[in-house]
């Protein structure tokens, strides 16, 4: 890093390196993945590669990468959204993964499936668990058994060409309303079959994505797992109302192969289930005993830096020495601060913005 350390920060704690599922890391900060819609035409670009290594170079332990989406076309829509596949993409990555590799960093690509929220617009629908049609929504697809063999091929080839392009990790996107997260989900999960029904049962279709990229990345590579409660069209969704229903989903991809949790919320700070000050990540750490990742409007504001509350870093660190999780993702705080791990861990608050939506707009 490149600045000098403020040892009594809160931030001293997540600055250190840690090993977690057998890959060694150079601090406990996480980029969280965020879709930047800067691949023309599914492939990464040199600037694609200089804006992940800024981050790497800060202070970053691992990148997430945005969702890139595996190779079937029910898979996405956009133009812009990079994908794992052979040829020109696995070319880009490769080129990506070398800009972090030489900035000291650790990277993760995040396998991504749009489910019910990609868009009809070359006429073919969505790929659902039950095709529930959603308020405002076209009548999706209901995938069928055959489907279902056909994606899990599709994410086992995705994690061969991350694994070739020479990514760290592989982290699959179950969270946020998109399609393993609708196999999740009751309101989207209406199947009579083996993919449908009590919580494990429901999450036999993630699992078997979990198994199906941990039979084809070297025992080295950690799986990791993002998953989540909320849905970005429903925050008050719940693919759990109890930590026993959790335990049984979060079970099933621990048996499947998966190494790391990572436990997607919008505030960290807030407890996953009554009766518990644990957020979704110290659920998933306690209930399956991998480690896990937190996530959740962390250093949004410059006044996280400040305060001694439940909502600062102060009480993040607190949280961590518990080992109630093992790393912490940063996520729209990176944004319009590419060293925020540089400046918060110096004490230089003067050069950290608050988040702001203009953010989302440039590419720094």
């Amino acid at each position: 890093m490149n600045a000098t350390l403020d040892t009594g920060s809160p931030v001293t704690p997540l600055l250190e390196p840690v090993t977690v599922a057998g890959l060694p890391l150079p601090s406990r900060f996480v980029m969280a993945p965020m879709t930047r819609n800067r691949a023309p035409g599914g492939v990464p670009t040199p600037e694609m590669a200089d804006y992940y290594r800024r981050r790497a170079a800060a202070g970053i332990g691992l990148i997430v990468t945005e969702g890139v989406l595996v190779d079937h076309p029910s898979a996405g829509h956009e133009d812009t959204v990079p994908r794992m596949t052979a040829g020109a993409a696995e070319a880009g990555w490769r080129d990506v993964v070398e800009a972090v590799h030489a900035a000291g960093g650790r990277i993760a690509a995040q396998l991504w499936h749009l489910g019910s929220l990609r868009e009809p617009v070359d006429g073919r629908p969505a790929w659902t668990p039950s095709g529930v049609r959603e308020p405002g929504r076209p009548a999706p697809y209901a995938m069928t058994a055959a489907d279902v063999d056909t994606l899990l091929a599709a994410y086992a080839n995705a994690a061969e060409v991350a694994v070739r392009a020479g990514f760290d990790a592989i982290e699959i996107h179950a969270a946020h309303g998109y399609l393993l997260d609708e196999f999740l989900w009751p309101y989207t999960n209406r199947r009579t079959d083996a993919f449908g029904g009590s919580p494990e049962r429901r999450a036999a279709f993630p699992a078997a994505v979990v198994r199906a990229v941990r039979a084809h990345v070297p025992a080295r590579h950690p799986v990791i797992v993002r998953f989540s409660q909320f849905k970005e069209r429903a925050f008050d969704a719940r693919i759990a109302e109890t930590p026993a229903e959790l335990a049984q989903i979060l079970g099933a991809f621990a048996e499947a192969g998966a190494d790391v949790l990572h436990a997607s919320q919008r505030r960290f700070w807030q407890p996953a289930f009554p009766g518990s000050p644990l957020n979704l990540a110290g659920w998933a750490k306690r209930l399956t005993g991998l480690p896990s990742i937190t996530v959740g409007s962390v250093g949004l504001r410059r006044d996280f830096l400040r305060p001694d509350g439940p909502e600062s870093v102060a009480g993040l660190a607190a949280r961590l020495a518990d080992g109630e999780f093992d790393l912490v993702a940063l996520g729209r705080a990176l944004l319009g601060n590419p060293a925020w791990v540089t400046h918060a861990a110096a004490g230089r608050l003067g050069e950290i913005v608050d988040y702001r939506k203009a953010h989302e707009d440039v590419y720094p």
